[in-house]
């Protein structure tokens, strides 16, 4: 199953803080996402030999390939830089654009043509940036891993075109996910001779797992490349969000592809396969261009050992679609405990009494049980509360997730526990931190410990002002929810502003926001113009560790606190931003 600014004026806002408690557990915060080579490192997993799974952003001195570029794109790269400098945290205007036009930008100019490449991120014209990492701590070192990335030809570099979550790690060390597969260049020559390179990838994710720490990837091959007809294979998607004890795995794979899709791909008038067409563009890179929002998947259960998949479990849908309906219907697994329960997402009806749906049937997306070979939605009034998830189930049937519901009219979400044992199931919502507070669960474990984040701040965030979060702990035996923070010292130097998982020893995996040296996009520090070091906030994958203490009263540094929190700026809320790069999946649904 998943085991997945110390602040004073939190509590000010708090309704329902566990902290009556003189000799409460207290924690120390373990850093394992301090690594040269990333800016930011986010947790994911923690199993119970101290062994983690993270992510991580921002690679240091990403290899752009100069030579691909033209007068044209450097051109665009030095308006972008005239135009947008002054409203870019951070980053000034093109500081040397003779060294820049030869490929050796300072490290000022180097984030330009980053923030170009990104700018272009649909244009197979243009080299592409994954920049999300799949890193393990083992035996206290944090190190980077491949999943499916490739080295550019005649070199020891690799694209970093890759996005690869990964997911987890067992207790047995293997770790999870899924990632996608390098952009690699391809020449083309056009109709008119004009000399061209697309960047082209063989496909867009694909689940992975590793039971030597990283060191040999296995590849969860969807049904889409194995049941489908040849003319019909086009890489597919898949992902592998968690594995239990005993091998189960679950996660989501393709199993067919939209027809009108096919009817594109195959149309020699205007098509893929339209010879004028074909004369200026690959098949391939037509291809590519709509094939990421094509597929139907579904929830499935993996049996795998260590060399690959021993048996697979389609695990259905929630409801049964009008013969005449042609959206793609969604259904995830998440999370699995070792009893084979596993529990989700999938799309279900708006009303949850219809029973003859039309074509264009109302619908959302609700947390779901998978569990006797049924698919049950337990989010109770569909009207009252929606688009609901679950993440993380323990082996005694505990679920947890978080469910949508309108606060003082504002939409929130809130965290919710429910036992998925009896016939008929209760979300029950614990308080969290205020009544207006968007939170959610992440993780359960054994003991029936909670861990997730909420908003903090009761500022209205209709503006588009994002809220701070922190990470908190809730025990649905005691009943007791608090700030994760609260555990801390006093003068610690990390604020929780997530937690992601806990497992059965009670360590928890959490991302905090701390203050560090401040690096160019080179990895090269950084000085003001009297030489003293310059500072910036950056998310960092720390472990908090139980250690034997007691609550400390911090409210002797409340002015310190104070001062520090008013500092976070917009910088702060751009790395909270940042976190929604540590999603375990990364799709559009329509």
């Amino acid at each position: 199953m998943n085991k997945f600014v110390k602040s004073i004026l939190a509590l000010g806002i708090t309704s329902a803080l566990g902290l009556s408690a003189v000799n409460a557990a207290t924690y120390q915060v373990i850093d394992k996402g301090d690594v040269s080579s990333l800016k930011y490192t986010y947790s994911q997993q923690e199993n119970n030999n101290g062994e983690a799974a993270i992510s991580g952003t921002d690679i240091y001195n990403f290899p752009v390939q100069f030579q691909y570029l033209d007068e044209d794109d450097y051109d665009f790269i030095v308006l972008l830089a005239d135009n947008s400098h002054e409203s870019v945290h951070d980053l000034e205007d093109i500081e040397d654009e003779t060294a820049l036009r030869a490929g050796n930008p300072t490290a000022n100019d180097l984030s330009w043509v980053i923030r170009f490449l990104q700018s272009r991120a649909d244009d197979s014209l243009y080299q592409q940036v994954g920049d999300i990492y799949a890193m393990t701590n083992f035996n206290g070192d944090t190190e980077l891993f491949n999943v499916f990335d490739e080295k550019f030809e005649g070199t020891d570099i690799y694209t970093r075109s890759t996005k690869e979550y990964i997911s987890g790690i067992t207790n047995e060390g293997w770790v999870y996910g899924n990632a996608s597969a390098p952009y690699l260049p391809l020449d083309f020559t056009k109709s008119d001779d004009e000399e061209v390179t697309h960047w082209l990838r063989e496909f867009t994710t694909r689940g992975f797992f590793s039971s030597d720490g990283g060191a040999s990837i296995i590849e969860i091959i969807p049904p889409s490349e194995t049941d489908l007809p040849e003319e019909q294979r086009f890489g597919g998607e898949s992902a592998i969000l968690d594995i239990s004890e005993n091998h189960f795995a679950v996660g989501y794979a393709s199993t067919s592809i939209d027809q009108n899709a096919l009817d594109f791909f195959a149309d020699e008038t205007g098509g893929c396969a339209d010879p004028d067409v074909l004369d200026d563009l690959p098949f391939k890179a037509c291809v590519q261009q709509v094939i990421q929002q094509v597929y139907n998947t579904e929830a499935i259960k993996w049996t795998i050992d260590e060399q690959g998949i021993i048996s697979s479990e389609v695990l259905g849908q929630l409801v049964t679609p009008h013969v005449d309906d042609d959206r793609e219907y969604v259904n995830y697994a998440q999370a699995i405990n070792n009893q084979g329960v596993a529990v989700g997402y999938a799309h279900g009806w708006v009303d949850e009494d219809e029973t003859s749906p039309s074509a264009n049937e109302a619908r959302s997306l609700y947390a779901v049980v998978y569990k006797n070979g049924i698919v049950t939605d337990f989010t109770e009034d569909h009207g009252k509360y929606f688009d609901s998830r679950a993440y993380d189930i323990n082996d005694a049937g505990i679920a947890v997730g978080h469910v949508s519901t309108f606060v003082n009219g504002n939409l929130r979400t809130k965290f919710y526990h429910v036992d998925t044992n009896p016939e008929s199931m209760e979300m029950i919502l614990p308080t969290d931190f205020f009544t207006g507070s968007s939170s959610t669960a992440r993780s359960i474990n054994a003991s029936g410990k909670i861990v997730g984040e909420g908003e903090i701040e009761t500022h209205n965030d209709s503006n588009g002002t994002s809220r701070r979060t922190h990470g908190f702990i809730y025990d649905t035996i005691s009943k007791t929810f608090t700030d994760l923070n609260d555990f801390l010292t006093c003068e610690t130097d990390y604020t929780i502003i997530e937690a992601r998982a806990i497992n059965d020893d009670d360590e928890i995996s959490a991302t905090a926001l701390i203050r560090v040296p401040r690096r160019d996009s080179k990895g090269v520090l950084m000085l003001d113009d009297k030489g003293e070091q310059l500072f910036e906030d950056v998310v960092r994958a720390v472990t908090l560790e139980p250690i034997a203490g007691e609550v400390e009263d911090c409210s002797a540094v409340e002015e310190k606190v104070e001062r520090q929190g008013a500092g976070l700026g917009l910088s702060s809320i751009f790395l909270l931003a940042l976190v929604g790069l540590r999603r375990r999946f990364s799709k559009i649904i329509k």
